[in-house]
C-alpha cells in the first residue's frame, strides 16, 4: 500500500516544499498538474497555522482570499485557487477575509532565506524601497532592468513590484486605521499612498470596506494613544523561544541606544525619514510592538526591521525537523524549541559592532560600543526613558582618529576603514545586498577575517547556513561534551546541519551558557 504523504512534506534540504504559482494555476484550470494543488488543499483542510504566510487561499465564488488556517468552511476544490503572496490574490480581484485577516500573517520564511535576486527583491520591497525610490530605485539597487525584475516577480510570486508594494501599503493603512485616531489624510500619506483617492480605492478594493467602515469595525475599546506612538502585534510561527532571542539582545545592549527591560527589549534606530524607538515584549501568541516615530511614513519599515531583528518569519518546525534528530542538538532543541537567529535593524551598525567585538568578550564589546556612542552618537531630540542616543553613523566614525577610539590602534584603523567604505557607498550591507559581494568586500579590509564576515552574513544578511568554526564559544561548547573543538573538526561535524547551521549555532551557544551556569551553581554549593 502506498504511504499517504504527510502534511508537512519537505524537500531534501529540510525546507517545506515550495508551491510554484504556475503549478497551482495549471492544476486549478485543467487538473493535469495537481501535485502542488493537492498538497495545498490538504493543508487547507487541516487548518494548520504553520502554513500561514507560505501561501494564500482564494475562493472564486466569494472573491475572498484567506490564510490556510482560516476557520471558515473548507471550500470546494473547483472553487479554490492558491497564490504565493497576498498581492497576487489582490491582483486577481480577491479581497482579504475579514475573519482571518490574511494580510497580517507572518511572512514567508523563503524570502528571508533566499540569497538570489528574488529573495533580495522581496526583502527590499518589504523594507519600503519601492515607496521611497520607485521601481526604478529598486531595479538600480539590484542591478537589473525594471522589465526583467517585473517579469521575474510575476513569474515567481504572481505580482510585480508595484502590486507587492500596494499590498504592503494596504496592510500599513489598516494598522493605522485600527490602532490610531489619525485623520485619514495622515493615514494615507503615512502608509505611502500618493493621494487620498488612491488610499480610498485601495482600502475598498483590498478589504471590501471604506476606511470609515474599517475604523468602526475595530474590535474592543482602545485606550487614548500617545502622539507619534503606535502599538501593534507582530505574529510569529510557534514555537517561539522568546527568552533566547531577547536574552541575546539584552546582553549586548549598548547604553543609551538599547535597553533590556527584563521582560522585553527597547532600542533606538535611524529610519529613512527620521529617528524611531522600538519597544518589543513577547506575549503568548505574538510580540507586542510599541513604535515611537518621528514620521509616520516609516511605520512599515520599522515593523519589518523589528521582525527581522527577532527572526519572526522563521519556520521553527522545518528547522526542528532537520536538526531535532541530531544526537548533539536534539536534546537541547526538545528542551528549548523555537530558538531564533537574532538579526539586526541596521546592517552597517551590525558590521561596525562586529569589528568592535573581535577577540573580546560580549561585555567588553558592549563597553567599547558604549564609549563610542557616548562620543560620536547623535542625541535624540526627545529622549524616551533610558533611550537617549542613536548609534554613531558610519560617516562620524570614518572621520575619527583611530588612536583616540579607546581600543587597540590596529582595530581602530579597521573600524575607521570599514566606516569609510560604508559611508561612501562602496560597501552596502542591507537586506538587498548580494552575500558574495559583501563577503568579498569585507574580506578586503585589513583586520577583518572569516569570523566577522560570517557573523555579518548571519545577522545582517539573513544567511541561516552560516557556521563559525573559529568562534571561541563554539569550541568550548563542543569540548564541554567531549568533542574536538578545533575548526576542521567543527566544520566536519556541522556538515550534517546544513542548511540550518546558523540555528545550530544558537543551540551550541545556549548549551554552553547552561553548562557554565550549572558548573557555577555546583561550585557555589560545594
Amino acid at each position: 500500500m502506498q504511504k499517504t504523504p504527510t502534511l508537512r512534506e519537505k524537500s531534501d534540504r529540510g525546507l517545506p516544499v515550495r508551491f510554484p504559482l504556475a503549478a497551482w494555476t495549471q492544476g486549478c484550470k485543467d487538473r493535469r498538474v495537481i501535485e502542488d494543488f493537492e498538497r495545498c488543499y490538504r493543508a487547507l483542510k487541516s487548518r494548520d497555522r504553520r502554513f500561514d504566510g507560505w501561501f494564500y487561499t482564494a475562493v472564486t465564488t466569494t472573491k475572498i482570499y484567506c490564510r490556510p488556517s482560516c476557520p471558515a468552511v473548507t471550500p470546494k476544490r473547483a472553487n479554490v485557487r492558491f497564490y504565493p503572496t497576498a498581492a497576487a490574490a489582490q491582483a486577481e480581484g480577491f479581497r482579504a477575509c475579514r475573519r482571518c485577516r490574511p494580510d497580517a500573517t507572518p511572512g514567508s520564511p523563503e524570502w528571508n532565506i533566499r540569497a538570489d535576486l528574488l529573495g533580495r527583491a522581496m526583502r527590499l520591497i518589504a523594507d519600503g524601497v519601492v515607496d521611497r525610490e520607485g521601481v526604478t530605485g529598486l531595479a538600480r539597487r539590484l542591478g537589473y532592468s525594471e522589465r526583467h525584475l517585473h517579469r521575474l516577480l510575476v513569474a515567481e510570486v504572481g505580482a510585480g513590484p508595484l502590486a507587492l508594494a500596494r499590498a504592503q501599503r494596504a496592510h500599513t493603512a489598516r494598522l493605522l486605521i485600527e490602532t490610531t485616531d489619525l485623520a485619514f489624510s495622515d493615514v494615507a500619506f503615512g502608509a505611502g499612498f500618493a493621494s487620498i483617492r488612491q488610499f480610498n480605492d485601495t482600502v475598498r478594493s483590498v478589504f471590501g470596506m471604506t476606511p470609515s467602515e474599517l475604523r468602526r469595525s475595530r474590535h474592543g475599546s482602545r485606550e487614548p494613544g500617545r502622539p507619534g506612538v503606535i502599538e501593534l502585534r507582530l505574529p510569529y510561527r510557534a514555537p517561539f523561544h522568546a527568552a533566547g532571542v531577547f536574552g541575546f539582545l539584552g546582553e549586548r545592549a549598548v547604553p543609551g541606544v538599547e535597553e533590556s527591560t527584563g521582560t522585553g527589549y527597547r532600542r533606538t534606530l535611524r529610519l529613512p525619514h527620521g529617528p524611531c524607538s522600538l519597544e518589543l515584549t513577547p506575549d503568548r501568541s505574538h510580540v507586542r510592538c510599541v513604535v515611537r516615530l518621528a514620521d509616520l511614513r516609516d511605520l512599515n519599515t520599522a515593523v519589518q526591521r523589528a521582525r527581522r531583528l527577532l527572526d519572526l518569519d522563521a519556520d521553527p518546525v522545518a528547522v526542528a525537523g532537520h536538526l531535532g534528530c541530531d544526537p548533539l542538538l536534539g536534546p537541547s532543541m526538545a528542551a528549548a524549541p523555537g530558538r531564533r537567529v537574532p538579526g539586526c535593524v541596521d546592517g552597517a551598525e551590525l558590521a561596525l559592532r562586529a569589528v568592535l567585538g573581535q577577540q573580546i568578550s560580549v561585555s567588553g564589546a558592549r563597553t567599547l560600543a558604549g564609549r563610542l556612542t557616548a562620543v560620536l552618537g547623535q542625541p535624540l531630540e526627545q529622549a524616551d526613558g533610558a533611550l537617549t542616543t542613536l548609534f554613531p553613523t558610519s560617516a562620524s566614525i570614518a572621520g575619527a582618529d583611530p588612536a583616540k577610539l579607546g581600543m587597540p590602534v590596529a582595530r581602530g584603523r579597521t573600524l575607521v576603514e570599514l566606516a569609510g567604505a560604508l559611508a561612501s557607498g562602496a560597501l552596502v550591507i542591507d537586506v538587498g545586498a548580494e552575500r558574495a559581494e559583501v563577503a568579498r568586500d569585507l574580506s578586503a579590509i585589513p583586520g577583518i577575517g572569516p569570523w566577522t564576515v560570517g557573523y555579518v552574513a548571519l545577522r545582517a544578511l539573513g544567511d541561516t547556513d552560516v557556521f563559525l568554526p573559529t568562534d571561541l564559544g563554539v569550541r568550548r561548547a563542543l569540548q564541554s561534551v567531549g568533542l574536538p573543538g578545533d575548526p576542521p573538526s567543527a566544520v566536519k561535524l556541522a556538515e550534517s546541519w546544513r542548511p540550518w547551521r546558523g540555528y545550530a549555532l544558537q543551540y551550541l551557544w545556549a548549551g554552553l551558557e547552561i553548562s557554565q551556569t550549572s558548573r557555577t551553581s555546583q561550585s557555589r554549593s560545594a
